[in-house]
Parts: structure tokens; sequence; C-alpha cells
């Protein structure tokens, strides 16, 4: 199977006249404390997966990674999820 390229960090969520539709969220917890959120959004013309890591400076805006359908986005978010498991976190939907 052919992966795709690596994501592209986004400057900007994409410009839609609509409010863009929430796929999904997950985040993460190893011995009981938040380590990161992962929440991936639908702007119609591409999808944007926000990624807030805990710990990171007061006011740090989360990374945002721009994909061209929902289904990247998806395979973006579950490897993160994979790695997550296998360092030893747990998953919460």
């Amino acid at each position: 199977m052919r992966r795709g390229g690596r994501p592209q960090p986004a400057a900007a969520p994409p410009a839609a006249e609509t409010k863009p539709r929430e796929l999904f969220v997950r985040s993460a917890s190893r011995f009981g404390r938040q380590v990161v959120t992962m929440r991936a959004r639908d702007f119609g013309d591409a999808c944007v997966v926000d990624v807030e890591v805990e710990g990171r400076e007061e006011g740090t805006d989360p990374r945002s990674y721009s994909f061209a359908d929902a289904q990247q986005a998806s395979t973006f978010v579950t490897e993160a999820v994979e790695a997550l498991v296998y360092l030893g976190c747990e998953i919460h939907a």
C-alpha cells in the first residue's frame, strides 16, 4: 500500500463559508495526566487536524495539519494513536 506524502502544517484553516464539521476527537493520557488532544474538522474542500500538546506554554495555539480529505486525516490520527498506545498512553474518544 502506497502512503501519501507527509501532512502539511496549515498556516490557517481553509476558507469556508459554512461552519466546519467536527469529524472526531482523540485524546491521550499517561498516568492519569492529559498528554495530547487531536481534533479533526472537515471544511468541505479540506480536512484539518488540530493537535494540542499539554505542557506547552500558556496561550500557545494548537498545531494544525491540513489534508485533502477525511481519509488522509483519519490515517494521520490513527498512526499517531498507535504510536501513543505503544508509548503506554490511554486513548479516549
